[in-house]
């Protein structure tokens, strides 16, 4: 029996010299190579998006072309790997066209978010720190990658979108000018005085810096509604500038109308005894 052992031991013991003899090297050398190749994966992206950056390259286009450069390398590191054992990468390639068919119908959804991504890269109707709309949702965008657009909400809530998507979506691009218009509709009482309300609408416009000179504020009676007179104030600003030119004039409207005793109209809820 104990015969019987150490032949099974001196057996095992030659046949993994024989494979260490055979593929040692070849073993040695995919390991290498895959370390390479790795490395590469790396330096080659991070270089390119370095030199994309300091020539002014659009930050959408740079993090594209980076995740594209660095699938190109392992894709070419993994066929150098299999050439090591012998694999013919010709041959390889060829089957691989052969079933590309295949697996291109398998995986439509797939292949058609990276043609999404080429055409969001070419055409360029959003870039990163857009703030967008597309596909019933909106925030900034953040990333267009290679498959997905990353993009977060105002409550820095993230939306991860498939480039199909968002390219066969409508987009609103609120970030695309560099000016906007904001739409405000003023109610008074059809007792006040309209040229008043007029004027003092159009003071507090013109008094704040951020409102644009050309186009000019626009101040109007724009409707003659059921219980109040309708004044709608129309002022261009900077797109960045949105938000607090709303705001801000909202709250000096609704201040300055309480100084001059310029009443706002709003239901009333009357109380009916039996």
């Amino acid at each position: 029996m104990g015969f019987m052992e150490n032949l099974n031991v001196e057996e095992l013991a030659q046949q993994l010299m024989t494979v260490l003899t055979t593929y040692g090297l070849d073993v040695v050398g995919a390991i290498i190579i895959l370390i390479i190749g790795n490395i590469i994966s790396k330096i080659i992206p991070n270089s390119l998006t370095k030199m994309l950056n300091k020539r002014g390259v659009d930050v959408t286009v740079v993090n594209f072309l980076g995740s594209l450069t660095k699938m190109t390398i392992l894709i070419i590191t993994l066929l150098l790997v299999l050439a090591q054992f012998g694999v013919q990468t010709a041959s390889l390639i060829a089957v691989l066209g052969a079933a590309g068919l295949a697996i291109g119908l398998a995986l439509q959804g797939t292949l058609s978010n990276v043609a999404g991504g080429v055409m969001l890269l070419f055409f360029r109707p959003i870039r990163v720190g857009d703030f967008v709309e597309v596909a019933g949702h909106a925030g900034t965008v953040k990333a267009v990658n290679l498959f997905t657009t990353e993009m977060a909400t105002g409550d820095n809530i993230q939306i991860i979108l498939p480039n199909a998507t968002v390219w066969g979506s409508a987009i609103k691009n609120f970030s695309f000018h560099d000016t906007r218009r904001v739409d405000f509709l003023m109610g008074i009482s059809y007792n006040d005085d309209i040229n008043k309300a007029m004027e003092v609408l159009r003071r507090l416009v013109e008094a704040d810096e951020r409102s644009l000179k050309d186009p000019a504020p626009v101040v109007v009676v724009s409707e003659l509604g059921d219980s109040s007179v309708n004044i709608t104030v129309r002022v261009w600003c900077k797109s960045g500038d949105y938000w607090g030119v709303k705001f801000d004039l909202t709250k000096a409207f609704k201040e300055e109308f309480d100084k001059e005793k310029i009443s706002i109209p709003y239901p009333h809820v009357q109380m009916v005894k039996d």
